[in-house]
C-alpha cells in the first residue's frame, strides 16, 4: 500500500516592532540596553481571540446541556422532537442572534428492514476481539470498507427498547415513536461587517437516540454551537465576514436535515435579496464545521469489555476532513487552521487532525465546501469500535459524565470559537 504524506504549514506573520542598537562614543554607555528594555515593558496589544475564548465558561455550558436533557432523547419526529426546537431558538434569540430560520422539508422514510427503529447504518454488533492481522477476516473486512481496530473491541448499536431506561419519568418522555411527515430544524447567522455575503457554518445535530437524554450525542455539539452564538453576539462583537449557527435535525436517521439544508440553499450562495439592499439569505460558503459527540475520550475497551471511568490523560479533540472528498484540500486547510488554534488557545486538551471524516451533518457539504467535523473519537476507528459504551444508549445521561468530560467539549468550543475567530476576523469594539 502507497501512503502520501500530506504536509500543510500554517504561517503566521507578526509584527514584532524589533529594533536594533548600536553603540557611539556621543551615546552614554548602556543606553541601548535601556531601550531594549523599555521596550520589552510595553504592554502586549490585547487579543480578542483570548478575550473571546475566556467567555467560555464550563458551568454556562453545562447549564445548556441541562437544558438539552430536559427534552430527553429528542428523536426526530416526536413532540419532544419539536419542543426543544422551540427551546433552541428561544434560547438563541435571548443571546441577541434574532434573525432566526427555520428550514421545513419532509421526511419519508422506506419502510425498516430488520428492526432498528427506522435508523439508517447507526451502529452495528462487533466482536469482542478482533480478526488476527493478515488473516482471511481481517482482509474481508477491509474489502467490505470496514475499519480493523487492533486490540478489544466493545459493543455497538442502538437502544430501541423503552422499558431499558430504569427512570419513570425519562420513560414516559421518550415513550412517544418517531412518525414520519414535516421537520424543522432552525439556525441564525451573525452579519459580517464588512464581507456579508461570505459565511462559515458552524453546526451540530440537536436530534437524538437512545432512550436517554441524548447529552452526549449530541447535547454536547448543540450547547457548543449555541455557546459560540451566545459569545458571538456580545455587544461590541463584529466580524468581517458572517458565521451561521445551524442545529441540524434528522442526522440519526440519516443525515436528512443537512442533506435538506444543502438541496434549498446550495443555489441561493452569495445571491443579494431583494437587489441593492445589501442583504444576503444565504451568503456564500467559506466552510463548515460540524461537532458531533465531544465529551467521552476514556481510551480503548479492555479485555474484558470494560472502560476506563476516567477521561484518558492523552484525550484530545480529533479534527478530521475526509480524504476522499472533491474538497478535501481546502478542508485539509481549514482543519490544520482550527489546529493552529487550538495550540495557541486550547486551555486543558489539544486537537489532532485526522483525514477519515464520516458519518455527520458536515458529510453532504464536503463536495461543495471545505467541511470538517470535530469530535471526541475518531469516527471509524474509535466510535466505531466501541470506545462509548453510552452512544446511542439509556445511559447517556448529563449524571453519567463527569466535569473532566464536559471539560473536552469546553475545550473543542475553543477550538472552534479561536478558529473561526480569526478566519472570520473577530473583532472587539469597547
Amino acid at each position: 500500500m502507497k501512503h502520501t504524506l500530506l504536509t500543510f504549514a500554517v504561517v503566521g506573520v507578526l509584527a514584532t516592532g524589533a529594533s536594533v542598537f548600536t553603540s557611539s562614543a556621543s551615546e552614554p554607555q548602556g543606553a541601548g540596553q535601556a531601550a531594549v528594555a523599555g521596550a520589552a515593558q510595553t504592554p502586549a496589544a490585547p487579543d480578542p481571540i483570548r478575550e473571546l475564548v475566556g467567555h467560555l465558561e464550563l458551568e454556562r455550558y453545562k447549564t445548556t446541556l441541562k437544558g438539552l436533557a430536559q427534552f430527553g432523547d429528542r428523536q426526530q419526529g416526536t413532540r419532544r422532537n419539536r419542543d426543544a426546537i422551540d427551546w433552541i431558538e428561544a434560547q438563541l434569540k435571548s443571546y441577541g442572534c434574532l434573525n432566526t430560520e427555520r428550514i421545513t422539508y419532509t421526511y419519508a422514510p422506506a419502510p425498516a428492514r430488520g428492526g432498528g427503529g427506522g435508523q439508517a447504518g447507526r451502529g452495528r454488533g462487533a466482536a469482542a476481539t478482533p480478526p488476527v492481522p493478515g488473516s482471511a477476516e481481517w482482509v474481508r473486512r477491509g474489502r467490505e470498507g470496514g475499519s480493523t481496530q487492533y486490540g478489544f473491541r466493545g459493543r455497538t448499536g442502538v437502544n430501541s427498547n423503552l422499558e431499558s431506561q430504569p427512570n419513570e419519568a425519562l420513560r414516559a418522555l421518550n415513550a412517544e415513536p418517531s412518525v414520519p411527515g414535516e421537520r424543522q430544524e432552525v439556525f441564525c447567522t451573525k452579519i459580517g461587517s464588512t464581507r456579508p455575503q461570505e459565511m462559515y457554518i458552524i453546526g451540530a445535530h440537536m436530534d437524538g437516540l437512545g432512550k436517554g437524554e441524548a447529552v452526549n450525542d449530541d447535547g454536547s455539539g448543540t450547547a457548543l454551537v449555541m455557546e459560540l452564538a451566545r459569545i458571538l453576539h456580545m455587544p461590541g462583537v463584529t466580524t468581517d465576514v458572517s458565521i451561521r449557527f445551524a442545529l441540524w435535525n434528522n442526522e440519526e436517521s440519516g443525515l436528512n436535515g443537512a442533506r435538506a439544508y444543502v438541496e434549498q440553499r446550495e443555489k441561493l450562495q452569495g445571491l443579494e435579496s431583494p437587489a441593492g439592499s445589501g442583504k444576503y439569505p444565504e451568503p456564500t460558503w467559506l466552510g463548515m464545521i460540524q461537532h458531533d459527540m465531544m465529551m467521552w475520550d476514556h481510551g480503548m475497551p479492555r479485555a474484558d469489555g470494560t472502560l476506563s471511568p476516567e477521561q484518558r490523560p492523552e484525550a484530545d479533540v480529533n479534527i478530521e476532513f475526509q480524504s476522499n472528498s472533491r474538497m478535501a484540500d481546502q478542508s485539509m486547510k481549514l482543519a490544520f487552521a482550527l489546529k493552529a488554534a487550538a495550540d495557541a488557545y486550547t486551555t486543558h486538551y489539544p486537537a489532532t487532525v485526522g483525514p477519515h471524516m464520516t458519518n455527520t451533518d458536515s458529510g453532504p457539504f464536503m463536495d461543495l465546501v471545505a467541511a470538517i467535523s470535530l469530535r471526541e473519537n475518531e469516527r471509524g476507528m474509535q466510535t466505531g469500535a466501541g470506545w462509548n459504551p453510552h452512544w446511542h444508549q439509556p445511559t447517556d445521561l448529563f449524571s453519567t459524565f463527569s466535569d473532566k468530560d464536559f471539560l473536552l467539549g469546553l475545550n473543542a468550543a475553543q477550538v472552534t470559537l479561536s478558529g473561526v475567530a480569526r478566519l472570520a476576523g473577530a473583532k472587539i469594539i469597547k
